[in-house]
């Protein structure tokens, strides 16, 4: 069984506290009253009893950096939960073209269209839209043999059809 980040976290706070508990509870130095009129010698005794403040100290830092830590790991978890996820198989990205700093071309297939985008700080545009037939005549998607193994290519869209592919393979990013 494992535990969640933020629940170790918790327990690690809570640990750091009962371990300052005692600590806390049998230091006397704000119930001492004060004598000014101490000799140097009993000075000098009382400043070797600080053990009980660096272990304060320590716990005190160890809360703290749980602290941050549970905070980093809520952050991140909303974070994640913000970004969108791909789902479903509706929508395919064919290819990209990167234009500049923040603009690109994506090639992408909806159900049996294809559509080109053109996505930049503005927002995305669509440019053209092909259907399923038309877009296997350019190039934009190869043909299936078992989609369609009664189809008859003609000597041109070979050529084509072997052009787009060989300038994809070149230009396109995957």
């Amino acid at each position: 069984m494992q535990l969640s980040p933020a629940i170790k976290s918790a327990g690690l706070a809570v640990l750091g506290l009962l371990l300052l508990a005692p600590a806390t509870f049998a230091a006397d130095g704000e119930s001492t009253p004060l004598n000014l009129s101490e000799t140097k010698a009993k000075a000098t005794e009382n400043a070797g009893t600080t053990s009980g403040g660096l272990v304060r100290t320590i716990v005190g830092l160890a809360i703290v950096i749980g602290v941050i830590y549970g905070l980093y790991w809520v952050l991140k978890q909303v974070k994640a939960s913000r970004e969108a996820s791909a789902e479903g198989t509706g929508l395919e990205t064919i290819a990209t073209l990167p234009l500049g700093q923040n603009r690109a071309m994506h090639l992408i297939r909806a159900g049996d269209e294809v559509v080109l985008v053109g996505v930049g700080e503005a927002g995305v545009t669509p440019i053209r839209t092909y259907g399923e037939h038309e877009a296997r005549a350019l190039g934009l998607l190869v043909a299936d043999e078992a989609a369609a193994p009664d189809t008859i290519e003609l000597p041109a869209e070979t050529v084509r059809r072997r052009f787009f592919e060989a300038l994809r393979r070149k230009t396109v990013i995957r």
